[in-house]
Parts: structure tokens; C-alpha cells; sequence
């Protein structure tokens, strides 16, 4: 696998690298106000006054400016836009030095500078250097069979890229917090971004030892079809289809992480990693089936995440990953709605809808975590998931966190949404109710939950929200609510709406999210 491409490199002195003849051969400039960021950037001075003096549109979108006085004799300036309006956050920042980066590397610069600029004195930008930073690596990844194919230099030609504010200083700690988290982001991209056959089962699992060796993180990989079928039954059941073909076998990615010192929090992450789903049985007819090798995106991000942590190392936590990697096959040996099968944890599930197989995976996981969170220091269980069209509907691109009773007591989605808000990748909250558990009670004593119904879930009131329900119950973790013993924190997230840019599926590039947000959100963003 390529190493992390390109790499965060801090600057101290903005105005000094910006001037020709430096290290730089080009300038991207970020700021609310171009004209304004001059004061302290006096290379950039005399060809944005040029530029706003013959062109009343200057400040309204990206600019490529020839500039003799400026690094390589190109400035490219990207202004954000308002600042100050209600509806205003840190992600113009990412958004603009997003579009300013491509236009730098279109215009044929291998090593430009990104300069940020008019950052306000305002707690929701507080971040802005990191988030900035992490839009101008983000925007350079290309696909990883495009990189295989066609080489890493011909598709990401830029290695590294300078980070400066102008009138301060990025320290060394800032750049290298970018370049780890933008990595475990790129490691999402490049798992959940595939076309099918490049990451089934197995070949993820390839994928992620190659990503981890020589890292803080331990990979352990369940290849075995015997034992798996024994551990993870519901997951099995997913996989039925896929085993008459060797290379749609299923695994079970396990991820393990120890920090120096005493530990003092335990974090336990399930991410779903269905490789392609068809809906088995159920069919995604009427061409709704494409882009459905993104239905991995949980278990992608979950990775990613546990990559940044790798390379940050936090001291204090143990965060225990297990991804559940399947692929939900059409054949004769598919599973069908209305069997019954008993999870790990000894529930019996009436199947509903085999498209809804991503919380059959996500079940049999949480009840293997569950099961270690008992015995674990201040415990916390997440899902991560693509789990629902319904997400997308209720909030469109965002994140989407829920939590059972101790997880709301411990404020972890409140926690997830704060931080989200802060750096730029932004988590709604959503609610457990009593409804969602009348959803899927059984409906004989043959049962003791019913999966889901035959509706698609944006046809399907709380449809993003009783699936939760469905986790607790069929991974046992609803014996550790409130009343529990113990009680164990458990938040759903559902990133059906955000792991894919404009919700795109098929054709949208993956976002790495939500690595950000969980990052930021669980361990503090001086991981």
C-alpha cells in the first residue's frame, strides 16, 4: 500500500513562503476577505488589488492569478464567503481550500502553500487551521484503482503540501495532526471507495494488514468459515450466498489499540462491512442496486479512525474495533425473510427483509463487544454503519447519533455533535423512543425481535431510528440499559447520508467521514 499521500507541512513565517524564489510553487490563499488578508501577506498584495480593481466578481469564487512576486508565479485565491451568518461554520474554510488545492494542482503545482487567512476571534472557528488543512489533503485523493492503475504520481502528483496562517505561525504538533487524521481518513477512502472485487471480504482484510503493519494498531483477521459461521450466526446468515465463490468469503476484521499509562476509557466500535449489497432475496430491483459497494462505509471509517489513533497514539484508552465483513450474495443458498436465526447473544430473529442485512452484521459484533465491555475500564459501545436511506432523508449529509439510556447520561452524542461542530464534520442527534422498540417486538413466541419491515426505510416512519432498537435486542445490549448490570453506554451511528459527497452512491467520492467527528468527539482533539 502507498504511503500517505500527500503529507501536512508546517510553516512558521506566511509571507516568507509565499514570496518567489522559496520552497513553494504556488500560493493558495483561504479568507473571507482577499483583499484584506494583504496586510500580512505582502507578496500577494499587488496582483489581488489587480484583480478586485478590474473584476467586481474577484471575491465571489476561486482565481488563478499570474503573480511574479509570488512562490512558483501562481496564486490561487479561494475565499469562503460570509462568516457571520447564522447558517455560517467551519467548513468554508474546508470547502474553499478544497477547491482553491485542485485549481493549484490543475494549474500544474507539485508543492504549493496553503495559506489561511481572516480566521475570526469566534469559538466555531477555532479550528479552522485543522479543518482547512484536512479540506486541502481531502481534495487530492483519487481513487485507489485509479492510483493502482495508472501510478501514484501520474493521479496525485502533489507530495506535500506547506500550511501557514497569515501573521502567525503552525506549529509542527498541527501539521502532523493533519497528516495523521487526513491518513485514516485516505484509508476510508480507499477501502469503502472501491469498485467490488478490488475490496471483497478478504481482500479488505488484505488491505488493512498491509495499512496497520509496523503500527500501534493490532489487526487479527477471522478467516474461518467453520467458526465464524459458530461466533457471528446472524452475520453468517448474510454470507450464506457468497460461500459457493471462495473470494466473496467472509472475515471478521478485529482492530486493537492500547495507549501508554494507566487506562482510564475503553471505547468498543462495530462497523458494518457489507462489500456489496444486491438485498439477497429481496432484490434492489429498478437499478437501485448500483453504488451498493459503498455499503461498507461503516467498517471503512471505522478503520480509518482506528488508523489516526495509530499514528496519534492517545495515552490512557483501549479502543477494540471488530468489522464484519460480508457480502450479501443472491443465489440459492440466500437467506430469506421469515427464518428464524439465533444471534450470538441467543436471540431469536425473525428476518424481515433481507435488505435489511447491515444490522444482522452489526448485531452478532456488538454482542462479541458487549460481552468484553462488561469487564472493560469506563466502557463505551458504538456502531458505525451505512445503515439506512432514511438517514439521508432526515438529515441529508450528516452524521447521525443516537443513544440508549447510559450513553444519553453520559452525553456521548451531545459529545459527538460539539465536537462535529467544532472540526468540521457534523453529527445530528436523534432520539430512541418507546415506538422503536414496538417496531420490531416479536410477533409470535416463535421470535424475540423482528428484524424489519418489507418497506424500504425512507417509506417507513423512524425508519432511521428503530434499526437501533433491532441492535440492542438482538445484540443483548438492551440487558445494559438503565437498569442493566452493568450499564454500558451504546451509540448508533448512521452515516447513510454522509459517507458519499452530494449523497451519491454510485459516482460521489467517499468522504472519510465521520473519522473527524469520532475522533474529535471520543478521544479530544489533542489525540
Amino acid at each position: 500500500m502507498a504511503q500517505p499521500f500527500p503529507t501536512a507541512v508546517p510553516v512558521s513565517d506566511a509571507a516568507a513562503a509565499a514570496s518567489a524564489g522559496g520552497a513553494h510553487d504556488a500560493v493558495v490563499l483561504v479568507a473571507p476577505d482577499p483583499k484584506a488578508a494583504t496586510a500580512d501577506l505582502a507578496p500577494c498584495r499587488e496582483a489581488i488589488e489587480a484583480a478586485a480593481g478590474v473584476d467586481a466578481r474577484f471575491a465571489s469564487g476561486v482565481s488563478l492569478l499570474a503573480a511574479v512576486s509570488v512562490a512558483g508565479g501562481r496564486l490561487v485565491v479561494a475565499p469562503t464567503g460570509p462568516l457571520t451568518r447564522d447558517q455560517d461554520d467551519v467548513r468554508r474554510f474546508a470547502t474553499a481550500a478544497a477547491q482553491g488545492m485542485r485549481r493549484a494542482r490543475d494549474a500544474g503545482a507539485r508543492s504549493p502553500l496553503l495559506v489561511i487567512a481572516g480566521i475570526p476571534n469566534d469559538a466555531r472557528f477555532a479550528h479552522a487551521v485543522e479543518v482547512a488543512g484536512l479540506g486541502a489533503l481531502g481534495a487530492l485523493w483519487e481513487p485507489l484503482e485509479a492510483r493502482e492503475a495508472l501510478g501514484q504520481q501520474e493521479c496525485e502528483p502533489i507530495e506535500s503540501v506547506g500550511i501557514a496562517v497569515a501573521g502567525g505561525k503552525v506549529s509542527a504538533e498541527t501539521a502532523r495532526w493533519i497528516t495523521a487524521v487526513e491518513a485514516g481518513r485516505r484509508l476510508s477512502r480507499d477501502l469503502g471507495g472501491t469498485e467490488p472485487e478490488r475490496m471483497a471480504p478478504l481482500r479488505f482484510a488484505e488491505y488493512c494488514e498491509e495499512a496497520f503493519a509496523g503500527s500501534a494498531v493490532k489487526v487479527s483477521i477471522l478467516r474461518d468459515p467453520a467458526v465464524f459461521l459458530r461466533d457471528y450466526p446472524l452475520a453468517a446468515a448474510v454470507a450464506r450466498a457468497s460461500m459457493p465463490v471462495p473470494r466473496h468469503h467472509p472475515c471478521i476484521v478485529r482492530l486493537e489499540y492500547e495507549g501508554e499509562g494507566p487506562i482510564t476509557k475503553t471505547v468498543f466500535l462495530a462497523g458494518k462491512g457489507v462489500t456489496y449489497d444486491t438485498g439477497g432475496a429481496d432484490i434492489k430491483a429498478g437499478g437501485i442496486m448500483a453504488g451498493m459497494s459503498r455499503d461498507k462505509g461503516g467498517a471503512a471509517s471505522v478503520a480509518g479512525l482506528m488508523h489516526a489513533i495509530g499514528s496519534l497514539q492517545p495515552a490512557g484508552v483501549r479502543v477494540v474495533a471488530e468489522l464484519g465483513m460480508v457480502r450479501n450474495s443472491i443465489g440459492a443458498e440466500c437467506f430469506v425473510s421469515d427464518e428464524i436465526i439465533k444471534s450470538h447473544a441467543g436471540v431469536r430473529v425473525r428476518i424481515g427483509n433481507t435488505d435489511a442485512e447491515g444490522r444482522l452484521v452489526l448485531a452478532d459484533l456488538l454482542s462479541h463487544l458487549r460481552e468484553e465491555a462488561q469487564t472493560a475500564k469506563n466502557p463505551c459501545v458504538l456502531s458505525v454503519a451505512t445503515l439506512t436511506g432514511h438517514s439521508a432523508r432526515a438529515v441529508g449529509p450528516y452524521n447521525i447519533a443516537l443513544d440508549n439510556g447510559p450513553a444519553r447520561a453520559a452525553g456521548i452524542a451531545e459529545a459527538l455533535s460539539a465536537a462535529g461542530d467544532a472540526w468540521g464534520d457534523p453529527f445530528d442527534v436523534s432520539r430512541l423512543r418507546p415506538e422503536d422498540f414496538d417496531f420490531v417486538a416479536p410477533k409470535t413466541r416463535a421470535d424475540d425481535v423482528f428484524s424489519c419491515n418489507s418497506a424500504p426505510s425512507t417509506a417507513t416512519a423512524r425508519g432511521h431510528q428503530f434499526p437501533m432498537a433491532f441492535l440492542a435486542i438482538a445484540s443483548g445490549l438492551d440487558r445494559h440499559g438503565r437498569d442493566g448490570e452493568p450499564p454500558i453506554p451504546f451509540t448508533h451511528c448512521d452515516i447513510g447520508g454522509s459517507y458519499c459527497e452530494n449523497m451519491d452512491w454510485q459516482h460521489g467520492r467517499p468522504t472519510g467521514r465521520p473519522v473527524v467527528g469520532l475522533l474529535t468527539g471520543l478521544l479530544g482533539g489533542d489525540a
